[in-house]
């Protein structure tokens, strides 16, 4: 009976550091993302060069995602995910100083190279041992773990309102963000689970397994679904704050807060959605909040009177809470195969990040940035159809 107790107590400390490791992802994600504003003016870009500049993003992430799968395999999440928050702290700094000391935006876009780089793997590494660890305790827990994130992005976004405020200089704020991206993980890394327990450990040639991932069609409609609600989420990231600047006519500060405010309801939607999960189901759950979703984009795009713009924001990030994490959640279902899995959804799905931007940015540049928006209202629609693929093989009683 100690030895189990002993084993719970280890569960429950590497669930609290996976959900620090998640909020600090997000801390450094929503870092840069609020000052874009102020980032595209000191680069002089139109809304359509602001779109190629954050594809350096998703090109780094792209690239990193099909390797994350096995380099945790090899190496384990502990190490993976440090090596990867200290490559993305670097990308974050360098960007920082690209675009609020020297106004090039090359310098700018290798650092999001790299932020890209080092945000890919460390999103695989920590969804693999989060599912782990959802695993281990025999509930629904991963949204939870991406409300850390949801927070995270919160304290980034709000950090950034403030600085943004007060005129803190893009650089400075960036390079601290950076310090505290890089050490965070690095303390939080030794409680998460050993080597030889996360998800990465199962797969005997995880190079086969990849391969074979590829080829099955419930992960690849599962990728599908990530792809629209990454899309959904990640579509506020780059363009929330730089739409209703534009958009709503509000200065870059306010812009930041209802950044914050998608931010603050993405978090409570995932925080609240483990209890809905459990109790209706997976599909039922994401049908609605797409439905949910669509509803916050039109209010966003088209309300007329700024807390109605502002209660849309709500609106949009409690629709976009879900669909990520349940998503990995699916891909993970079975521990033996859930490392390749979750990197072929995670590719899939970010292909949203990486088409996303340069799309958005030439809608921008044709319809302006606040309408441009619509697009994840229309895309929403047959995104529909392969939520039933995110339901639990009927062996599993989840």
């Amino acid at each position: 009976m100690a030895v189990e107790t002993r084993a719970d107590s280890g569960v429950l400390r590497a669930r609290n550091a996976v959900a620090v490791v998640f909020a600090a992802n997000g801390f450094a994600m929503a870092s840069w993302m609020s000052r874009i504003p102020e980032a595209r003016d000191a680069l002089s870009v139109t809304p359509g060069e602001l779109g190629r500049l954050l594809l350096a993003i998703s090109i780094g992430s792209i690239l990193a995602l099909p390797l994350a799968g096995a380099l945790v395999h090899r190496f384990g999440a502990r190490a993976v995910i440090t090596g990867a928050a200290a490559l993305d702290a670097f990308g974050v700094a360098l960007a920082g100083t690209g675009a609020g000391v020297w106004g090039d935006a090359w310098v700018t876009a290798a650092g999001l190279f790299a932020f890209g780089l080092g945000t890919g793997v460390w999103d695989v590494a920590m969804n693999i041992d989060g599912a782990a660890v959802e695993r281990r305790i025999g509930r629904t827990i991963m949204p939870r773990f991406h409300a850390g994130f949801s927070l995270g992005t919160v304290i980034g976004a709000g950090v950034g309102a403030a600085c943004a405020g007060l005129g803190v200089p893009v650089v400075v704020h960036l390079i601290g963000a950076a310090v505290l991206v890089a050490v965070i993980p690095a303390f939080a890394a030794p409680f998460l689970l050993p080597a030889h327990e996360d998800e990465g450990q199962h797969e005997s040639s995880p190079g086969g397994g990849l391969l074979r991932a590829w080829a099955e069609p419930r992960t690849l409609l599962i990728g599908l679904m990530v792809l629209a609600l990454g899309l959904t989420e990640g579509t506020a990231n780059d363009w929330l704050a730089v739409a209703l600047v534009d958009g709503h006519d509000i200065p870059p500060w306010l812009g930041a807060v209802g950044f914050a405010v998608f931010l603050s309801a993405m978090t409570t939607g995932r925080v609240v959605g483990t209890v809905l999960l459990d109790r209706f189901g997976r599909t039922k759950v994401l049908w609605a909040t797409m439905a949910t979703a669509a509803v916050g984009v039109l209010l966003v795009v088209y309300g007329t009177w700024l807390p109605l713009v502002f209660f849309g924001a709500v609106v949009w990030g409690i629709g976009a809470s879900l669909g990520f994490p349940v998503g990995m959640s699916a891909a993970a279902d079975d521990p033996t195969r859930a490392a390749a899995r979750v990197s072929v959804v995670s590719t899939v799905g970010y292909t949203a990040f990486l088409a996303g931007p340069p799309l958005l940015g030439y809608l921008a540049d044709h319809v302006g940035t606040l309408h441009a928006l619509l697009l994840v209202a229309v895309l929403l629609v047959p995104s529909a159809l392969a939520v039933p693929a995110a339901a639990p093989p009927r062996n599993d009683p989840a």
